[in-house]
């Protein structure tokens, strides 16, 4: 298990040196970093961490113990010419949704996966619960939810309820706030990769609506307060001959 204060403390000191970073590199013509935080969540024996695993370290193993608490991998995306993406992966152990720090663990999560097993229905009647916990404990700056997509897991194998109607799926979806599902398979490599860059794309494309809508607002207050300036500035004028 992850020493939790001690990442955190590397986290966040990493952050703030990018961020000073950034702008030097970006005079300098190299490429813009990101760091983006992503939660893998749902129950237990789901294959959050085999996703992982895949993902990261293009790895499967049919031997994993049972994540406690909380683990990471860092996986680093040349994104284009001009973006480098660090994509900080959570594992959040299957119990911990009834837990006190699912709240900690979530802290400034900019994406989420929330994975269930298509061979065990039950699994995805927990989505829900888990997508709820989800958004009361996190939200981004401007105070929306977190993009979060689902992640159908083991498709290769046989697969049990709703996940057989594609139609209905989708429905779900819409109606549970998931930006988008796709069927995965860690075994066999099935859609893991093309989840990530899903999600990424969503993240990148609401990071630059909301730097749109700041600068926005700048450029209104600006107006806005130039207007009051010259208001002051006017002088009264008289009717005295």
């Amino acid at each position: 298990m992850v020493d939790y204060e001690h990442w955190m403390a590397r986290l966040y000191g990493k952050k703030h040196k990018q961020t000073e970073m950034e702008t030097f590199l970006a005079g300098a013509g190299e490429k813009k970093e990101h760091l983006y935080k992503i939660l893998v969540i749902g129950e237990l024996g789901t294959g959050k961490t085999s996703i992982i695993k895949r993902y990261v370290h293009q790895f499967f193993s049919q031997h994993y113990r049972a994540t406690i608490g909380v683990d990471f991998a860092l996986k680093v995306l040349n994104w284009d010419a001009d973006t480098l993406i660090r994509l900080q992966l959570w594992d959040i152990a299957g119990q911990e949704r009834f837990g006190n720090m699912t709240r900690v663990y979530y802290k400034e999560a900019v994406g989420a996966f929330v994975v269930f097993d298509v061979t065990r229905a039950s699994t995805f009647e927990a989505v829900t619960k888990w997508k709820g916990d989800l958004d009361n404990k996190v939200q981004l700056a401007d105070g929306s939810p977190v993009p979060c997509v689902l992640l159908a897991n083991k498709c290769d194998q046989a697969k049990e309820g709703l996940v057989n109607n594609t139609s209905q799926m989708d429905d779900f979806c819409k109606e549970k706030g998931f930006i988008g599902w796709y069927e995965t398979s860690a075994k066999e490599n099935i859609n893991i990769d093309e989840a990530a860059r899903f999600l990424v794309t969503k993240i990148l494309e609401k990071e630059k609506a909301n730097k749109l809508s700041d600068e926005e607002r700048d450029r209104d207050r600006v107006v806005l307060e130039s207007n009051e300036t010259n208001k002051k500035s006017e002088k009264p004028r008289s009717n005295c001959c």
